[in-house]
């Protein structure tokens, strides 16, 4: 039935009906519209709005430089096609541009397309089940247009699909989320979360912890190298000589590639460090740089080596004790193994979300040397399960008390077979 609600008029109050639903887990955003077509429409709002963010700014620099004499043969439409090449880039896809094959991703653009998918579905979704599978589809199938119309190969092609499902998956699924009509989260990872031992479900959530305080880390050390290396930033930038939107597509650029330079950070926090160039490494032990690009981020790259420096890995240490702390806070032992569960499911899923980031932040930006940019994804994803896994077991194992039950357990045979071997062993004036 519809509801009544007090109105104000002249003084005082009246009562009117309002026909308008609140918002329930049955009821449609758009209405008479079916729900797939709700799912399709919000796909197609996040993709757009992506997409443009992107493509206005080049189509604004080409009209910029259009006086320009050797822009004179070039179509308002390659700025597109540039723009719709850097968007793809951002979802996984390897581009070329003026020849040189580019695969690293700017994982400042991914957040961008991640925050437009949550918006979109926040403002404009439907938390239920065809809705959000809709919104998925939708948007890997127009990533994938997108692909085909820029004329990407079949391995991008594919790639394309791909990354707008994990895209889409994650920012549409956490926009729906936020809808009032939404189940709670508990509720949906509740099958999955039954069937998984409680000791593993722990170990996953302090490996959450852990990656997060490595990232924060990493940003602060990242902050550190671009305070350090200000100097030598504003003397690229002057070297440039860029006019005001020339300088404003070089921030734009710039802010895209920040978040590489955090895990970049992460791997050099790490140990094993990260390269900008063939022949090159920058971690604490050792600096080899070459010729670089008059990049301004570029000029925040470390310089310092030994002392103090060396002690960067100890971080990771750090961060694994706080991870075990987690445990012991949150884990009931049943049996002595679980700990040790625990424990492995915080190495397992530090070293394998580091893993992955490193892996999506390291490529090719460019011909020749600088085809090879970032870091060793399984070498730093193993270190950092090793120190985190090693810490989290030395901060959550020997207070354990199915452990220490099992070590007291344990003494106490020993110390009865000793007893039981010294009245079974014959004195001296025995037979």
């Amino acid at each position: 039935m519809p509801s009544t609600g007090p109105v104000p008029v002249a003084g005082r109050a009246r009562r009117v009906l309002q026909d308008d639903p609140r918002p329930s887990f049955f009821t449609s955003a758009i209405d008479g519209a079916p729900r797939w077509g709700v799912g399709v429409l919000t796909a197609v709002q996040a993709a757009a709005l992506s997409l443009l963010t992107v493509a206005v700014p080049a189509v604004a620099v080409f009209v910029a430089t259009s006086a320009d004499p050797a822009n004179a043969d070039v179509a308002w439409t390659r700025a597109v096609v540039v723009a719709s090449h850097l968007w793809l880039l951002a979802h996984g896809v390897p581009t070329v541009l003026d020849g040189a094959v580019v695969s690293v991703v700017p994982l400042g653009l991914t957040g961008l397309a991640l925050f437009a998918c949550y918006a979109s579905a926040r403002r404009s979704g439907l938390a239920t089940r065809g809705t959000a599978v809709a919104s998925v589809a939708g948007y890997a199938l127009l990533t994938l247009l997108v692909a085909l119309v820029a004329g990407t190969d079949g391995p991008g092609a594919l790639r394309a699909l791909l990354g707008g499902v994990v895209v889409g998956g994650l920012g549409l699924g956490a926009g729906l989320l936020r809808r009032p009509e939404a189940p709670p989260w508990s509720h949906l990872v509740a099958p999955l979360r039954d069937r998984c031992p409680d000791a593993a479900v722990v170990g996953v959530r302090a490996g959450l912890v852990a990656t997060t305080g490595l990232l924060l880390l990493a940003a602060v050390v990242s902050l550190f190298w671009v305070l350090a290396g200000r100097a030598t930033i504003l003397d690229i930038v002057r070297g440039l000589s860029l006019d005001a939107v020339g300088g404003v597509v070089l921030a734009v650029a710039e802010l895209a590639f920040v978040p590489n330079l955090v895990v970049w950070a992460l791997a050099w926090v790490v140990g094993p460090g990260f390269a900008v160039g063939a022949g090159t490494r920058f971690a604490p032990d050792e600096v080899v740089a070459g010729p670089l690009p008059a990049v301004p981020m570029l000029g925040a790259l470390p310089d310092a080596t030994g002392g103090a420096v060396l002690a960067a890995p100890a971080l990771v240490v750090a961060v694994g004790v706080l991870a075990g702390l987690a445990v012991r806070r949150w884990l009931d032992p049943v049996r002595v193994r679980d700990v040790w569960v625990a424990v492995g499911a915080v190495a397992a899923t530090s070293g394998l979300l580091v893993a992955l980031l490193v892996a999506v932040a390291s490529g090719s930006v460019g011909p020749g040397r600088m085809a090879e940019v970032g870091a060793h994804p399984a070498w730093v994803g193993l270190l950092t399960a090793a120190g985190c896994g090693l810490a989290a077991a030395g901060a959550s194992v020997p207070f354990d008390p199915q452990v220490r039950a099992a070590v007291r357990r344990w003494r106490a045979r020993r110390h009865g077979t000793q007893e039981q071997d010294g009245a079974a062993r014959p004195g001296p004036g025995g037979d």
